[in-house]
């Protein structure tokens, strides 16, 4: 005799397998979504591309936040005093 589970329990079952799977997908493409970045980062750096190149790459909102980011760090530089020479 085949004992059937109740259906309630093998709908949470389902359930919750689904949602395991969405979250392992979600997770990786945040890690393809990070190793994406930092690898246009490190070409950034390798191949001296301009802010264009940039902002041009990354989705808008990601693009101002850099922007936003560099203008901050030339903010919080100390300005540079020209000596007059004698």
């Amino acid at each position: 005799m085949v004992i059937h589970k109740d259906p309630f329990r093998q709908f949470q079952e389902e359930l919750a397998a689904l949602e395991r799977k969405q979250q392992a997908e979600q997770a990786s493409h945040e890690t393809a979504a990070g190793r994406a970045k930092r690898e246009f980062l490190a070409l950034r750096d390798r191949y001296k591309l301009t802010v264009a190149d940039v902002v041009a790459f990354f989705p808008e909102e990601e693009g101002i936040a850099y922007l936003q980011g560099l203008i901050a760090a030339a903010e919080a530089r100390p300005r540079k005093t020209r000596t007059k020479k004698d």
